[in-house]
C-alpha cells in the first residue's frame, strides 16, 4: 500500500531490535529478511517523532555508509515514519525506498505517518489477540490442573471415606457379640442398624450364661458417637459381664457399672442407659422368670397373645426409679420381675427406634411402637418380631436418624417340641460395592424418596436349633450331617441376607434347623 500510494518501487515494515532490523513486510525487497542495525536509515528513523525523508542518500553523511545504500541495492531515496505505541514505545518503521533520488510532499509524509499508525493498530490488535489466546490457554491449563486436582482429591476422599467406614464397621463388630448363644427352651433374635458408616455407634447388647441354668442379657446405649463412645461401650459391655458373674442381681450389676464409669477418668461426662436382665427357667414347664433392672432406658415390652384371635397384648416393662448410668455417684436403679410364658415375647430396643420419623413427619414414639406391636400375629416369635420391626425401620421415609439395636426373647408355644433356641445373625453397616437392584415398587419408592445409602441394607438371618434326645445344640448348617438333611428352604427377608432353613427327619419330629447369612 505504501509503495502504491507514494509511487515507489520498494516499501517495507520493519521491527528495530537492539542490534538487528527485521523486515516483517516488504515489497520490492525480495530475499531481504534482516540486516544489522546500521545508522542512516531505519535506525535513524525510529529515533524521530516525525517522518524522516532523505532525498539523496549518497549526499547524506550518515546514510551514505548504510549497506542498503552502499551495497548492491544502491538505495538513493529513503523516507520513513516511526511506529510508536500509545505509551511511547518505539517498535519499528514504515519505509519507502527508491534507487533514484526524489522529492516528496508533506502530504506524502503525512500518508507515511498514517500508515505507521495503521501498522501500530494492527500490531496492537494482534498483540491483544495473542494475549487473549495465551490467557485462554493459561485458563484452560489452570482449569485442567484444577480438574485434575479435584479428581485426585475426590479419589483420595473416597479412599479415606472407605477406610473410615471399614475401620468404623470393624470397630463396631468388636463391640457386639459375634453370635447369640443357644438358650434351651428360648428363641432369641437381634438386629443392629448403624445410621452412619463413618461413626461408631454406642448401642450394645449381649446374652451370656451365668451358670446353674440361668442366663443374663442386656441392651443399652452410650451417649454420643465415635471412638470415645466406642471406648465407653467396650468398658460397659465387659463390666456388665464381669459384674454379673460376681453378683448376678441386676440392680447390683448396674450399680457396679455406674461406679466403673464414674471412676474411669477417660470417660469424662459420658453416660449410658441400659436394661439388664436375668433369665431363670422354671422347674416345671417351659416358662422363664425374668428379673429386669433398668437405668434410664426406654421401657421394654412384654408381648403376649391378646383376648382377640389376632391381637397382641403389649405391656411396657420399666421399673420406676432407674437413673442414668455413669451420671451420678448415688444413682439408684429399679428392678422388677415378670414371667415369660410360652407364646410370649420380650422386646428390648434403643431409642433410635422410637425417634425415627414416620411418613407423617412425627417421631414413631412409644405410642406408635405400642400400636405397631399390638398388630403382631400370635403366637409370638422372637425372629418374626425382630424381622417385622426391622421392616418397620425400612418403611421410614428417611430411615432412623440414630443407631438402632433390637433384642427379642420368646418362648415357643409347642410343649411337645424339643427345647431349643433361635438366634439371628446381626450385621453392621460396612462398605460394600454398589449392586444393581430392581426398581422399587411405587409404594416403596414414595417412602424412601431416594435417601437410602449402602449402610441401610442391614439384614436379619435366623438360626433355629432344636436338639433332640442326646443331640447337642447346633448353630450352623455346616455342622449337620448332609445325608440326613431333608427339605431346604431359601428366602431373602432383607436386601443382603439369605435365610437358609433345613430340617432333619427324626422320630421325635424336626430335629434342627439353621440359618446362614449369605455374603
Amino acid at each position: 500500500m505504501a509503495a502504491r500510494l507514494l509511487d515507489v518501487p520498494m516499501a517495507s515494515v520493519t521491527i528495530v531490535d537492539s542490534d538487528r532490523i527485521w523486515f516483517k513486510a516488504a515489497h520490492g525487497l525480495e530475499g531481504v529478511s534482516e540486516i544489522g542495525r546500521d545508522p542512516g536509515l531505519c535506525a535513524s528513523a525510529i529515533l524521530r517523532d516525525d517522518a524522516l525523508v532523505i532525498s539523496d542518500a549518497l549526499a547524506d553523511a550518515v546514510a551514505c555508509s548504510n549497506p542498503l545504500v552502499a551495497g548492491p541495492m544502491g538505495v538513493r531515496f529513503y523516507a520513513a515514519a516511526p511506529i510508536i505505541t500509545a505509551d511511547g514505545y518505539r517498535l519499528g518503521t514504515v519505509n519507502v525506498l527508491d534507487t533514484h533520488p526524489r522529492l516528496i510532499t508533506s502530504a506524502h509524509t503525512a500518508t507515511l505517518a498514517d500508515l505507521a499508525a495503521v501498522v501500530m493498530d494492527e500490531l496492537e490488535l494482534r498483540l491483544s489477540a495473542l494475549g487473549t489466546v495465551r490467557a485462554e490457554q493459561a485458563q484452560r491449563e489452570a482449569e485442567h490442573q484444577r480438574a485434575e486436582s479435584e479428581r485426585v482429591a475426590r479419589e483420595q476422599a473416597e479412599r479415606d471415606k472407605t477406610a473410615i467406614a471399614t475401620f468404623a464397621a470393624t470397630l463396631q463388630r468388636t463391640l457386639l457379640p459375634p453370635a447369640l448363644p443357644t438358650v434351651p427352651g428360648l428363641e432369641l433374635a437381634c438386629h443392629y442398624h448403624t445410621a452412619s458408616t463413618r461413626d461408631v455407634g454406642g448401642d450394645f447388647y449381649d446374652v451370656f450364661p451365668l451358670g446353674s441354668g440361668q442366663w443374663a442379657f442386656f441392651l443399652g446405649d452410650v451417649c454420643g458417637k465415635g471412638a470415645e463412645a466406642a471406648a465407653v461401650t467396650s468398658l460397659t459391655r465387659y463390666t456388665l459381664r464381669a459384674a454379673a458373674h460376681i453378683d448376678p442381681d441386676p440392680e447390683a450389676v448396674l450399680t457396679t457399672l455406674n461406679t466403673a464409669l464414674l471412676m474411669d477418668p477417660s470417660i469424662g461426662s459420658r453416660f449410658c442407659t441400659a436394661v439388664f436382665g436375668v433369665l431363670a427357667p422354671e422347674e416345671q414347664g417351659a416358662a422363664f422368670t425374668v428379673t429386669l433392672a433398668t437405668g434410664g432406658h426406654p421401657p421394654a415390652y412384654h408381648l403376649s397373645p391378646g383376648e382377640q384371635a389376632h391381637g397382641t397384648r403389649v405391656e411396657p416393662v420399666q421399673p420406676k426409679g432407674g437413673m442414668l448410668i455413669g451420671a451420678f455417684a448415688q444413682a439408684h436403679f429399679a428392678t422388677t420381675t415378670m414371667r415369660l410364658a410360652p407364646g410370649q415375647a420380650l422386646l428390648l430396643y434403643t431409642d433410635g427406634l422410637t425417634e425415627a420419623r414416620t411418613q407423617e413427619g412425627g417421631m414413631l414414639g412409644e405410642d406408635g411402637l405400642t400400636a405397631f406391636l399390638a398388630q403382631r400375629p400370635t403366637p409370638l416369635s422372637a425372629a418374626d418380631l425382630v424381622k417385622d420391626t426391622a421392616a418397620l425401620l425400612d418403611a421410614m421415609p428417611d430411615g432412623p436418624g440414630d443407631d438402632v439395636a433390637l433384642l427379642a426373647l420368646s418362648v415357643p408355644t409347642n410343649p411337645a417340641a424339643p427345647r431349643g433356641a433361635t438366634a439371628t445373625a446381626h450385621t453392621t453397616a460396612s462398605p460394600a460395592p454398589v449392586r444393581r437392584r430392581r426398581p422399587p415398587s411405587r409404594r416403596r419408592a414414595a417412602g424412601r424418596r431416594g435417601r437410602r445409602s449402602a449402610s441401610f441394607w442391614d439384614e436379619v438371618g435366623v438360626l433355629r436349633t432344636h436338639p433332640g434326645p442326646g443331640a447337642p445344640p447346633t448353630h450352623a448348617l455346616g455342622q449337620q450331617d448332609p445325608s440326613q438333611l431333608g427339605a431346604v428352604h431359601l428366602e431373602m427377608p432383607r436386601a443382603r441376607a439369605m435365610v437358609v432353613s433345613a430340617s432333619r427327619v427324626h422320630s421325635g419330629g424336626p430335629l434342627s434347623s439353621a440359618a446362614h447369612r449369605s455374603p
